[in-house]
């Protein structure tokens, strides 16, 4: 399974990040809004966001993520086994999506494209999730995964900040509303 297929549907279209998209990547992700209940709340600044593209790159997993309709950049996502604690299970997470595309299809749509395609190579995918991060939290919920009594200490912004961590296996796809059609 490749960490950075094409795949798309009517609302986004995931592709492989390019050094190329780093601006209009970061037109995307200056609006200080977007992170404000993230624990890396300065990702918006530029440098910020220039070592996240940094990791991005370096990752071979990072996505673009466009609007299918428009092909404008409106975000990011990643698959990623740095932080996974079994060989049959792979992370989708580092996503972020501009405000316009908050609270409609377009991160279900995006969730259902990757998780789909995670779960051709993988047991099952595992969000990491600041604790304190409630618009995030909720979104995991809303998809079907589900809140595991696993966490992990990871560093952002200085500091150590406690994540929990939900997971979605090809049950909890099937029968959630990841499984559902758009």
């Amino acid at each position: 399974m490749t960490l950075q297929p094409h795949l798309a549907n009517a609302v986004v279209t995931l592709r492989p990040l390019a050094p190329a998209d780093r601006e209009p990547l970061y037109a995307a992700a200056a609006d200080p809004a977007i992170w404000a209940l993230h624990p890396a709340h300065d990702r918006w600044k530029q440098p910020v966001f220039d070592a996240y593209f940094d990791q991005g790159l370096a990752s071979c997993g990072q996505l673009v993520v466009l609007d299918t309709a428009t092909g404008a950049v409106i975000g990011s996502s990643r698959y990623d086994r740095s932080r996974v604690g079994f060989d049959d299970e792979v992370e989708i997470g580092w996503t972020f999506l501009v405000r316009s595309h908050w609270g409609g299809p377009t991160n279900r749509a995006m969730k259902q494209l990757m998780v789909g395609h995670a779960l051709t190579g993988y047991r099952q995918v595992l969000f990491v999730v600041g604790q304190g991060n409630l618009r995030s939290r909720g979104a995991m919920v809303k998809l079907g995964a589900t809140l595991t009594d696993r966490t992990q200490e990871i560093e952002m912004v200085g500091n150590i900040v406690r994540h929990v961590l939900f997971t979605l296996d090809r049950a909890g796809l099937d029968a959630g509303p990841l499984g559902q059609p758009l």
